[in-house]
């Protein structure tokens, strides 16, 4: 095991001990001394740091991650390695978040309606992706917030999500509309039904039994946007899973604004409802939607009228 391997293992706990999940992180960075391994090289430079960051070639927009990846680890090294380079930031060009894609009822019904058509046809793969998305859909979870949920965490009696540990190491619960509460109930009847002794300690599992894996999930989401016409074949860009979060928050503000509530004092509940740890982090949901600017400009027309 090289000394930079051994340092590796000792900033991934230490990060970890700090709360930080550090588990993407971690992969990229074992990745990166894997790269230096081939290179022969034991301390990092800013040359070595770039060329790795840069793989693959043609995937511009996890670049700059990457490399701030390897920043956090140079400047952990620097302490015992005076050699070490920390690469300068703003060196890459700085990822950009996508823009985010607004589902219309009709398209979030039509992708729902498509995963009931999902084989095998007795399966529980179809009941679980049509529940699973209409979950994030109406309750703006994170994916990994609800491939998640154990059993103990859904309590359609008391119409509550506990969400565990998510993003930030934050736990929080999650209120539930009654016809939703519903929906998981039918959910959990069926799958329980269909596995028996087989059930796993996870609410939304596999066709066997099994836990829900990002990867898998992404691929049926993606076949399904194909056949209701959300991406063309081979496109690798589109809606995303994310969107319905997106979705989520612009409806609760257009929803506030046209009931004539203080937005503004209310954004704190959202923010926290989403599990956010700052209220700037839900202010990004604001942009790129004219429904909600045409709201707030109706709101201001009507102020207006009042004062004059």
């Amino acid at each position: 095991m090289t000394t930079l391997r051994s340092a590796l293992e000792q900033y991934v706990v230490m990060r970890q001990g700090f709360g930080f999940k550090f588990q993407h992180q971690a992969r990229r960075l074992a990745d990166f001394v894997t790269f230096m391994e081939r290179h022969n090289a034991t301390t990092i430079t800013t040359k070595l740091a770039v060329a790795w960051a840069t793989l693959p070639a043609d995937r511009h927009a996890s670049w700059a991650l990457r490399l701030t990846d390897v920043r956090g680890f140079a400047r952990h090294l620097a302490n015992i390695n005076p050699k070490t380079e920390v690469p300068p930031a703003g060196i890459l060009p700085p990822l950009r978040r996508a823009k985010p894609y607004i589902y219309s009822d009709v398209e979030i019904d039509a992708l729902l309606s498509a995963a009931l058509a999902l084989p095998p046809r007795n399966g529980l793969r179809r009941q679980t992706y049509h529940h699973l998305f209409g979950l994030i859909a109406v309750t703006g979870l994170r994916l990994s917030e609800a491939i998640g949920l154990q059993h103990d965490d859904v309590d359609p009696v008391e119409g509550l999500l506990t969400i565990r540990q998510s993003k930030f190491g934050k736990s929080r619960l999650v209120p539930l509309h009654p016809t939703t509460c519903t929906a998981l109930r039918s959910y959990a009847e069926r799958r329980d039904a269909h596995l028996g002794s087989r059930r796993g300690s996870y609410f939304f599992v596999a066709e066997r039994g099994g836990r829900l894996l990002h990867q898998y999930v992404h691929r049926v989401f993606w076949r399904l946007s194909r056949e209701i016409g959300l991406r063309s074949e081979g496109d690798h860009t589109g809606p995303r899973i994310h969107d319905f979060r997106h979705r989520f928050a612009i409806q609760t503000l257009v929803g506030w604004h046209r009931e004539g509530l203080d937005v503004e004092q209310r954004l704190p509940m959202l923010s926290t409802y989403l599990g956010h740890t700052c209220v700037r982090d839900t202010y990004w949901y604001l942009s790129a939607c004219p429904e909600l600017m045409e709201a707030a400009v109706q709101r201001l027309d009507q102020r207006w009228e009042v004062a004059s």
